[in-house]
């Protein structure tokens, strides 16, 4: 059984962000414990884009970003794979150069040294040369970048069903199975 951390940063996209939760909460068998880390920064963007608070809704524990007694922040706390959805450029730059100055950069260290699963769903376009390196390092790392670029073959008509095109994808990366549509499938 998987334990997802998924953690949402102040980078535009909330909309990401909300689907996985929907999706998450309802695989419940497949992930009977989630939490989740969410920046301040993410809470006025959520806000901004989505116009309610919803992220207090869903059935999951919230870790605030400053606590560092969770159990996240440790390799024993055995957390199978953490979502970074969206991740923002800083994050992003942090978690590259080791730098965990919040419990978002420190439990993706934790994801990396212990050699689990980071999932960084990055959103910013276009990418400087900084980005570039920090996307390289991550990876080298064993961290894998989804950019938040979204698919048209499915032929998605809501804004929900575009962010579906990501996040069922971030889903499959992260080891579970969803009904998605599959290229070539009928």
């Amino acid at each position: 059984m998987q334990k997802i951390v998924v953690a949402i940063t102040g980078a535009s996209g909330s909309i990401y962000a909300k689907r996985l939760l929907e999706k998450l909460n309802a695989l419940d068998n497949q992930v009977p414990e989630w939490s989740v880390i969410m920046s301040e920064n993410a809470k006025m963007v959520w806000q901004t884009e989505l116009g309610n608070r919803d992220y207090e809704n869903y059935n999951n524990r919230m870790f605030a970003l400053h606590d560092f007694n969770t159990p996240v922040a440790s390799g024993s706390g055995r957390y199978n794979t953490m979502i970074i959805i969206p991740c923002s450029m800083g994050t992003m730059g942090r978690i590259a150069s080791g730098i965990s100055n919040d419990l978002i950069s420190r439990a993706a260290d934790v994801i990396l040294k212990e050699r689990r699963k980071l999932i960084c769903v990055v959103r910013e376009a276009p990418y400087n040369l900084i980005h570039i390196r920090n996307m390289e390092t991550i990876t080298l790392a064993g961290g894998i970048i989804c950019p938040a670029t979204p698919s048209f073959y499915s032929h998605p008509k809501t804004p929900e069903e575009i962010a579906d095109t990501i996040v069922d994808r971030v889903i499959d990366l992260a080891g579970l199975t969803i009904k998605s549509f599959r290229w070539g499938e009928k």
